[in-house]
């Protein structure tokens, strides 16, 4: 299912003039040592270079192509499929991940920014019909907790009480009539154009009228695209503001454990690495999807076809490359195996027929 669903979104990004980054299977491990907060697991599968250096296979892909790209003007826009050495969230082990992702580096304006976001949307339908990309602002989050009070040396703290959902830890940091802000703030769960109504009613005098009218803009462009109807605004939804600013963003599908996307602007992280530029981008983890029931539908194929030694081979093979011509997926077994398929056929005279 994982080649399909890499072929699916290679084509996608392919549409929208995205062209594909290869790169080395390991980096200098000085350069995960760094930006450790950054990664999504602490572990780091490391080993001694012939000169001497310590080298790592690489856990993470934004780090490197940050690292491997120039620092210029105009716009980079570059997709992958890297396979990642990292610790699972689905085994607890480490394991070769393939990860699938994109990156908008350079000079990002709004239309970056509203492209990304429609291109995260996407990449979830191809996942699911049911999924669901949930959409917030650093930038908003930020200059609301500075006006309730909560000063800088407190911010990360807040952040981090916020992605846990913690409101009674957020209680402590303010007084109560800033409480009840940002908890009105936390409490809005809806569609785009909604939600901007809602923050821009909620927070008008309270966050800058640019970074209102920002989300406000970029939202509002999302909306008219034909993947509307998979985004939400969750500004409880945050990450690390060490490395990423403004726009961030985590998608979800039914029957995932976990977040299978996650992306954001990360202009941090490029000031940290010293680079001028600005970046927006995401990433699909295909190893949570393993844990999904079989297909988009919940099938392993269209079609299971049971055969047994009488049958002959021949016709067996000439019915399988019709049905296949035809459109279907097709498991050709002895038995049933736990297959889920859409229906069950047999060869019966010479003929397929579906089995009751």
């Amino acid at each position: 299912m994982n080649n399909d669903i890499t072929s699916a979104l290679n084509a996608l990004y392919d549409r929208y003039g995205y062209c594909r980054y290869k790169m080395s299977k390991f980096e200098e491990y000085d350069l995960y040592a760094k930006n450790k907060d950054f990664l999504i697991s602490d572990g780091v599968i490391t080993f001694t270079d012939r000169n001497g250096k310590l080298m790592a296979l690489k856990p993470d892909v934004t780090l490197s192509i940050v690292k491997n790209t120039c620092d210029g003007k105009g716009v980079q826009k570059l997709y992958y499929n890297e396979n990642v050495y990292r610790v699972s969230k689905s085994t607890k082990n480490f394991k070769e991940i393939m990860q699938v992702g994109l990156e908008c580096i350079g000079d990002i304006d709004e239309y970056c920014i509203a492209e990304a976001l429609t291109l995260a949307a996407a990449s979830l339908g191809a996942l699911s019909e049911n999924a669901v990309l949930c959409v917030s602002d650093l930038d908003i989050l930020s200059q609301t907790l500075e006006f309730i009070g909560v000063g800088e040396e407190k911010r990360r703290e807040a952040f981090g009480l916020i992605g846990e959902k913690n409101l009674h830890g957020l209680r402590s940091l303010t007084d109560e009539e800033g409480f009840e802000l940002i908890k009105k703030l936390l409490g809005i769960r809806c569609e785009a154009k909604k939600a901007v109504k809602e923050i821009e009613k909620l927070l008008c005098g309270a966050v800058a009228n640019e970074t209102l009218s920002k989300f406000s803009r970029v939202m509002n462009a999302v909306s008219v695209t034909g993947y509307a109807d998979k985004v939400t605004v969750d500004l409880s939804v945050v990450d690390d503001i060490h490395y990423y600013n403004g726009f961030v963003f985590k998608g979800y599908v039914e029957g995932a454990p976990a977040a299978v996307l996650s992306g954001g602007q990360y202009d941090r992280l490029m000031a940290k690495m010293k680079r001028s530029s600005e970046a927006i981008g995401f990433a699909v983890y295909l190893d949570l999807l393993d844990q999904l029931n079989g297909g988009k539908d919940g099938y392993d194929c269209d079609v299971l076809l049971l055969y047994s030694d009488e049958d002959d081979i021949g016709v067996l093979m000439k019915n399988v490359d019709l049905l296949v011509k035809e459109g279907y997926t097709v498991s050709v077994r002895r038995s049933k195996d736990n297959v889920r398929s859409k229906k069950t056929m047999k060869i019966c005279g010479g003929e397929v027929k579906t089995v009751e």
